[in-house]
């Protein structure tokens, strides 16, 4: 059994480190496509706000119902918060490979506020995708104590993830993009 652990955890791991390297290289490396059919994008990082804040509303009450003993709910409302989460990644790259990346102009005081709030975004995401997918591995395999141990860790860092990750649009919105 603990082989399976082994070959699971390590394969969470692949798929995570790949996909954080394609982020970082559709950020930082890409050159953004410039079909003038897809002009569309400009609602994408609201509509990643949406799915982000729809997430964390998820994660939130999905703990709230497990303190409760409401089991059923909170598989329901983790998958939920699993599924926008996965539906804002989609969105995320779609913004990102038809836009290219937002710079911010913001000045004064709310330049090191943003930036604290986006580095610390960026950090934690990296940490919470292997998070979430090996909770849920736990869960899955009803591996009860690891998935409540782990769970207590993941929890704050995906809820904080979603929340910032609605803030940055939020400042990039009011103090310009």
């Amino acid at each position: 059994m603990i082989r399976h652990n082994i070959k699971a955890f390590s394969l969470i791991g692949i798929i995570s480190a790949i996909a954080i390297i394609f982020l970082f290289w559709l950020i930082y490396f890409s050159n953004p496509s410039t079909d003038p059919k897809m002009n569309f994008v400009g609602f994408l990082p609201y509509t990643n706000a949406f799915f982000n804040t729809c997430s964390a509303f998820c994660i939130f009450f999905g703990v709230q119902a497990i303190k409760k003993g409401e089991r059923d709910k909170h598989i329901r409302l983790m998958i939920t918060s699993f599924i926008f989460s996965s539906i804002f990644l989609v969105s995320y790259i779609l913004y990102h490979h038809f836009h290219g990346d937002t710079k911010f102009l913001g000045t004064g005081p709310i330049r090191p506020i943003y930036f604290f709030i986006l580095i610390s975004h960026i950090i934690l995401s990296i940490a919470a995708l292997p998070m979430v997918l090996s909770t849920f591995y736990l869960a899955w395999k009803e591996k009860w104590p690891s998935h409540k141990k782990l769970a207590k860790l993941t929890y704050p860092i995906w809820l904080y993830v979603s929340v910032t990750g609605v803030l940055v649009v939020f400042i990039l919105k009011i103090f310009g993009a």
